[in-house]
């Protein structure tokens, strides 16, 4: 955990773009892009989130938000909740008045995040090599409004996604997303797979991928 110092953070990157995915996919949404990670998925795109970054002070990140016009806002990383000043920009942002996502790698506790905030917690996959790293704990803090994402590589990724759906009853405490490795896995293929077993989970591609380079930054 990244001690920060008093009401800033260390930020990547901030910029407006169309919403690739969740339920909320296709909507215009400010990313607020934090750096650092704790984990390494062999399938990472946004390496660039390990390192980089600019201290700021919560209040001007909230001025850069606000420049955007725009109500929904997605803080992403990296591991967002691996600075420990993050739940207070999320408690901001919500008393703003924002709609405010939350992306996490479900590494470390979401039980401090204001319930205001939809949180998509991406559960590691057997393929992304940091499946040892998943906080079980947290299937236990989700709540209707939150999603839980898995990204499969493979049919091991698969199988090993329906267990877990299965084991902690995921479709009935929140929203399931299913989405492919890009450029791994033919997204016709998990498409397949989902039909046949009769999954209640949502599939999604990483529509922002198809809409820009998929090594493009800020988009």
């Amino acid at each position: 955990m990244i001690k920060n110092k008093p009401d800033t953070l260390v930020v990547n990157e901030i910029y407006l773009s169309i919403q690739g995915e969740s339920t909320h996919t296709g909507r215009p949404c400010v990313f607020v892009r934090l750096t650092y990670c704790n984990i390494r998925c062999s399938y990472c795109d946004s390496t660039a989130a390990f390192e980089e970054g600019t201290e700021m002070t919560i209040a001007e990140i909230l001025k850069r938000v606000g420049e955007y016009d725009c109500r929904l806002v997605e803080v992403t990383g990296g591991e967002p909740l691996f600075q420990e000043n993050c739940p207070i920009l999320l408690r901001k942002l919500c008393a703003a008045g924002y709609e405010v996502l939350l992306e996490t790698g479900g590494t470390i506790p979401i039980d401090r995040i204001d319930p205001g905030v939809t949180r998509i917690v991406d559960l590691k996959c057997p393929s992304s090599g940091m499946a040892k790293k998943n906080l079980w704990e947290n299937m236990g803090f989700l709540r209707p409004a939150d999603e839980v994402k898995f990204v499969i590589g493979t049919r091991e990724d698969y199988e090993w996604a329906k267990e877990a759906i299965r084991r902690y009853d995921l479709t009935a405490k929140a929203g399931v997303l299913m989405s492919v490795v890009f450029g791994k896995l033919e997204p016709v293929r998990l498409c397949e797979w989902i039909l046949a077993d009769r999954l209640k989970v949502r599939f999604q591609l990483q529509a922002h991928k198809y809409i820009w380079s998929p090594e493009a930054k800020g988009v």
